[in-house]
């Protein structure tokens, strides 16, 4: 799997490359994990998630803060410098498990990156993402075309989440978002959790690949 560290990226640029690059893996070219950061946007996906804006578009607009309609799953959410984001582009025609092992994978690989931070991180059946005792770490939503996936999921990691205040997380009344620095009450090194998350998700992706047990709930 090839994994492209794409620093800083507008979402619709983005969504581009992403479609370029699903487009030759679904014709059989090696399978890419996107690494990134995107400038603050917040996203609706197919699910719906506007009435859970507290804002207008407009009122977004003059905090400098984008607002797009996306093709992944999920309801509403936000990106911003601070956050990873981590666009697996793989084909799931004959994998074991199929989506929601997938999903899991993705839950999975963030779970024991935190872990290894010293935060105790957990999903819920009901739920899609990461949660802390303080709130939603990370959160997942994918699109899936010719078989192959896009979107993923996305990881606080700065400590500054204030663009969540805008929006009702994920549509869930009472959610609060939570962040590796918040809770560590340390600065951590966006780079090397980067790097951290590519090396896991490589790791448990060709683990279940090799032990298709592996896939099984």
């Amino acid at each position: 799997m090839i994994v492209r560290d794409l620093g800083l990226v507008p979402y619709g640029e983005a969504e581009v490359l992403q479609l370029e690059r699903l487009a030759e893996v679904a014709a059989g070219a090696e399978e890419t994990l996107f690494l990134l950061e995107h400038p603050k946007v917040v996203t609706v996906g197919r699910h719906g998630g506007d009435e859970h804006l507290h804002v207008s578009a407009s009122a977004l607009a003059g905090l400098g803060v984008g607002y797009v309609r996306s093709a992944r799953g999920g309801k509403i959410t936000c990106h911003f410098p601070g956050q990873l984001v981590a666009y697996p582009i793989v084909r799931l025609n004959r994998r074991p498990g199929g989506v929601r092992r997938f999903v899991t994978l993705l839950e999975d690989t963030a779970i024991g990156l935190l872990a290894g931070y010293g935060i105790t991180a957990r999903r819920f059946d009901d739920r899609p993402g990461v949660w802390t005792e303080r709130g939603k770490i990370a959160s997942v939503g994918i699109a899936v075309r010719r078989w192959t996936t896009w979107h993923g999921l996305s990881l606080n990691v700065a400590a500054d989440t204030s663009l969540f205040e805008l929006i009702t997380l994920c549509g869930l009344s009472g959610v609060r978002p939570a962040s590796m620095e918040g809770e560590l009450g340390r600065r951590v090194d966006m780079d090397e959790v980067r790097h951290d998350f590519g090396e896991r998700f490589v790791r448990g992706f060709a683990q279940t690949l090799a032990h298709p047990a592996l896939a099984q709930d």
